[in-house]
C-alpha cells in the first residue's frame, strides 16, 4: 500500500499530475471567476474575483479552463454528468450565456418554469406558478397587487438584497427595449397592453402597449442582474436552461477596483461600462468631468477591497457596507 502511495504522491509532483488535479479540481469542485461589467452591482462589483460552486446543482460537463470546451459529451442532454439541485428563485446563478454556449455570465435567477413576468419601467411583477394562495402566504399585501385575474408580486426581492434597484446610467432598459421592438429588433418579452396596469402606454406599430410580458418555460430560469438599468439579462435573449448552468458563487476571494478614470466616465464606443455613479461617490459635488476628480478617482484605482476578501456572496449580498468600497 505505501509503495503505491509514493507512486501516486509522485505522479502528483510531476507537471502531468498537476494538470491533471487541477482539471478535476476546477471541473467538480470549484472554479474562479471574474465579474467584468456592473450588471450585478451592487451585490457583485467588477473586479471582484469568485470562487463557484461547481457541485451546486449537479455535475456539470467538464470544460477546458479559458478555452471552455467541453472535455466529454454531454451524454445525457442536460450539460450535467450528474443531474443535481435546480437554480432556485433569489440564488445567484453562473451560467453560459444561451447565444453562444462559452461565455460566462452571473445573474440573479428571479422566475422559474412556470412563473410569469410582466416588466415596465422600474417594476418587475411575478405571478408564481404556486398560484395565488401561495403568494399571499409569502409575501406582504404591500408588495401584491391583481390583473389578468391573478395575484402578481411587484419587485419581490429588492427589500432583501440591497444590491437590487435601478440606478440609470444612460437611459431606461425599458424604454430600449421598446426601441427594439419599434424598430423590428427581437427581443424575449413580448409587448402587451394590460388593461388594469398603472403604466404609461404606448403605440408602436398601430398596437396599444403599456408592458412587457414573458412566461418560463419548464426547467428554464429567467436571469437578471441587480443592477436593472445596466444588464444585458434575459429581457434580452431570454431564458437560461438547465444544461447551461455552471456553478453557484461561493465566495470572493479577491477584489480590486482596476477601471481606468475614463472607462467609468465615457465607456466604450457603445457607452457600456460607464458608471457615474462610482464616480459621483468618489468625487461627491466636484464635477464629474474635471481634471481634480480624475485625480480622485486615479489615486483610489487599483485599491483591494479588503472588507470583501473571504466573505460568502450569500453573506455579502445582504449587508449594508454593498455600497461602501
Amino acid at each position: 500500500m505505501k509503495k503505491y502511495y509514493k507512486k501516486f504522491t509522485t505522479f502528483l509532483g510531476t507537471w502531468t499530475g498537476t494538470i491533471i488535479t487541477v482539471l478535476l479540481f476546477t471541473s467538480f469542485v470549484a472554479q474562479n471567476f471574474i465579474i467584468p461589467s456592473g450588471s450585478m452591482k451592487d451585490s457583485l462589483l467588477i473586479g471582484d474575483m469568485l470562487i463557484g460552486k461547481k457541485f451546486a446543482y449537479g455535475t456539470p460537463t467538464p470544460r477546458l479552463p479559458m478555452i471552455n470546451l467541453p472535455m466529454l459529451p454531454d451524454f445525457f442532454g442536460n450539460g450535467h454528468l450528474i443531474e443535481g439541485d435546480k437554480p432556485k428563485r433569489e440564488d445567484i446563478v453562473i451560467f453560459l450565456y444561451p447565444k453562444d454556449n462559452t461565455t460566462h455570465y452571473v445573474k440573479r435567477c428571479v422566475a422559474v418554469g412556470g412563473d410569469e413576468l410582466v416588466y415596465v419601467d422600474k417594476k418587475l411583477y411575478i405571478h408564481f406558478h404556486e398560484g395565488d394562495a401561495y403568494i399571499k402566504k409569502h409575501y406582504p399585501q404591500n408588495k401584491i397587487t391583481q390583473f389578468k385575474g391573478k395575484l402578481w408580486v411587484k419587485n419581490p426581492y429588492m427589500s432583501k438584497y440591497r444590491g437590487i434597484g435601478y440606478r440609470q446610467e444612460r437611459g431606461s432598459i425599458y424604454e430600449t427595449l421598446l426601441q427594439y421592438v419599434a424598430y423590428g429588433k427581437k427581443i424575449a418579452m413580448k409587448p402587451v397592453y394590460i388593461e388594469s396596469l398603472d403604466a404609461p402606454s404606448y403605440e408602436i406599430k398601430g398596437q396599444k402597449i403599456n408592458a412587457l410580458y414573458t412566461k418560463v418555460s419548464p426547467e428554464h430560469y429567467y436571469m437578471m442582474g441587480d443592477n436593472r438599468e445596466n444588464s444585458n439579462d434575459s429581457r434580452f435573449w431570454g431564458e437560461v436552461p438547465y444544461k447551461n448552468v455552471i456553478a453557484q458563487p461561493w465566495f470572493v476571494l479577491f477584489s480590486m477596483e482596476h477601471r481606468s478614470y475614463e472607462s467609468v466616465l465615457k465607456g466604450d464606443e457603445n457607452g457600456n461600462g460607464q458608471d457615474h455613479t462610482e464616480l459621483r461617490r468618489v468625487c461627491n459635488d466636484i464635477a464629474l468631468e474635471s481634471n481634480e476628480c480624475k485625480a480622485l478617482w486615479s489615486s483610489q484605482r487599483f485599491h483591494i477591497r479588503w472588507h470583501r476578501l473571504l466573505r460568502s456572496v450569500e453573506w455579502l449580498q445582504k449587508q449594508d457596507f454593498l455600497k461602501e468600497q
